[in-house]
């Protein structure tokens, strides 16, 4: 196994040497398990060292560690044990107790203790954090072997699940790279990513996430210094910025706006002078926000789009943004980009339509278990992406919504990414979600969910008024209310179907 960056995982100091060794110890035992290239083993672990080990080991041995949403319930957990037909699953032990006696059958599992900076972090009560009687604990397991020294086998490419944010979690099975498209896509995740020899990474997101997975684990092969905080923290962050003088760091735009709204003597206490690349994607940024985060931090923001089934797709410079505010930039090396229309058919620059994508540098994909869901997603030879977008006229890329997140009311297309990132303006909003709930002349009609600022009390006639200020009166939605919190998945994500489905449960119809 080769040399790897020392790491801060959770609070805690591991050298490089000493992972690299407990990975080799991993390999040793998922070998006696009888885990074989092509295998699964499932990892269903918050930021740790062990989530660490367990993905270089299963790498090493071709096969595919599967990182499992740790915020699914037991019964979630089970349905990705069993699609991705799981040999072992090593989990934490907080996460063992809720899926209880669902696992399926014959499934080794393994239980790592909680660390205790964890249970700090997420008020886990330390009755929780031991592993489960009858189960095989971590230390144990890993101190009854030796590094093992065999050769790692060719990858075997990798399982990813989608967030499931349409039903059921989709498992994206990557087949195994070509060597041409191997050596393509690690020059592309250089550029895109950033991460190079000597830099010191700081990946606040949860890794289950394919984005600050492929981050993070290429400033531990390549970096001096990987930093992976057990939970984000606004404050905490600047802190980690400052004490391990950071050069590369990933972040989601709900992340800005945290830091964003963190008083001004605190911002000014930290040292952030040694970013030189911050990397965000994973949705949308709001054009004010990535606004005040350039002028605090300097051009250093860099933006990608892309998607767990077809890979980074554009690239954009905070230079590239400034001079076209909203950009995801133009297609990166090796990538087509096509706007078509319901048909098929391209629509020419400034219209709208779905992003369809060819990527033959990237290696292909399908669906675990459902072949006739991948072959939906095909025109020709571009893949439909799920989102809608425009060309300038230049060949940047805009992005204005998910096809199932756009309102259809009385036959006007309405983009509800477009409103949000107008009301995230709106003072004392701290958060936002629009979306669209049955109406019986125009069939559906806009909602508003906002989530107010710590202290604040929103006033929803006087949000409407500022809404119409900014956006046709058509954008304006008809409904707003005001939650004091919002579903989430750990990145911030809002969860934009648990708010929506309740509204659609008895109206006979999905949209």
């Amino acid at each position: 196994m080769t040399q790897l960056g020392d790491v801060m995982v959770a609070e805690r100091r591991v050298s490089g040497e000493a992972l690299r060794l407990d990975a080799a110890r991993v390999v040793s035992g998922l070998t006696h398990l009888g885990v074989a290239p092509g295998d699964a083993v499932a990892l269903l672990l918050r930021t740790d060292a062990a989530l660490l080990a367990a993905t270089l080991a299963a790498s090493h041995l071709g096969a595919y560690p599967v990182q499992i949403n740790w915020h699914a319930n037991g019964n979630e957990v089970a349905y990705v044990l069993a699609d991705c037909q799981a040999r072992v699953l090593i989990a934490h032990a907080d996460l063992l107790h809720e899926l209880d006696e669902m696992a399926p059958p014959g499934l080794a599992i393994i239980g790592v203790p909680t660390p205790e900076a964890i249970a700090r972090a997420y008020r886990i009560p330390h009755a929780r954090r031991a592993v489960p009687p009858g189960v095989l604990e971590w230390t144990t397991w890993l101190g009854a072997y030796g590094p093992s020294t065999r050769p790692p086998e060719p990858s075997g490419g990798s399982i990813v699940y989608t967030s499931g944010t349409s039903g059921r979690p989709k498992g994206v099975r990557r087949f195994a790279p070509t060597p041409e498209q191997a050596i393509a896509s690690d020059e592309m995740r250089r550029v895109v990513f950033g991460v190079d020899t000597g830099a010191r990474v700081l990946v606040p997101a949860p890794l289950y996430h394919i984005s600050p997975n492929i981050f993070a684990l290429r400033g531990l092969r390549l970096g001096e210094l990987l930093v992976l905080p057990a939970r984000f923290d606004p404050e905490g962050l600047l802190r980690d910025i400052e004490r391990y003088r950071i050069t590369h760091l990933y972040a989601v735009a709900t992340m800005f706006v945290r830091l964003l709204r963190l008083p001004p003597e605190t911002r000014d206490r930290y040292d952030t002078s040694s970013l030189a690349f911050v990397l965000h994607g994973a949705g949308p940024c709001p054009p004010a926000v990535k606004r005040a985060m350039i002028a605090w931090w300097g051009p250093i923001l860099e933006e990608y789009y892309g998607a767990t089934e077809l890979g980074p797709i554009t690239a954009c410079t905070s230079a590239e943004w400034l001079a076209r505010p909203g950009t995801v930039g133009r297609a990166v090396s090796g990538v087509q980009i096509a706007i078509l229309d319901e048909h098929g058919t391209a629509r020419p620059s400034g219209q709208i339509g779905e992003i369809c994508v060819a990527n033959p540098d990237y290696p292909d994909f399908t669906y675990l278990n459902d072949e006739a869901g991948r072959a939906a997603l095909q025109w020709g030879s571009l893949l439909a992406s799920g989102d809608l977008g425009f060309f300038d006229s230049d060949g940047y890329l805009f992005i204005c919504d998910r096809t199932r997140d756009m309102v259809i009311s009385g036959g006007v297309n309405i983009y509800p990414n477009e409103i949000e990132s107008v009301l995230i303006e709106y003072t004392g909003v701290a958060d936002c979600a629009v979306f669209g709930i049955p109406h019986e002349e125009f069939g559906e009609e806009l909602m508003a969910v906002v989530q107010p600022v710590d202290g604040h009390v929103l006033d929803t006639a006087q949000i409407r008024a500022f809404l119409g200020t900014r956006l046709a009166s058509f954008k304006v939605p008809r409904t707003i209310e005001v939650r004091h919190a919002l579903p989430r998945e750990e990145s911030g994500k809002i969860k934009k179907r648990v708010l929506r489905d309740p509204y659609w449960a008895n109206a006979g119809r999905a949209i």
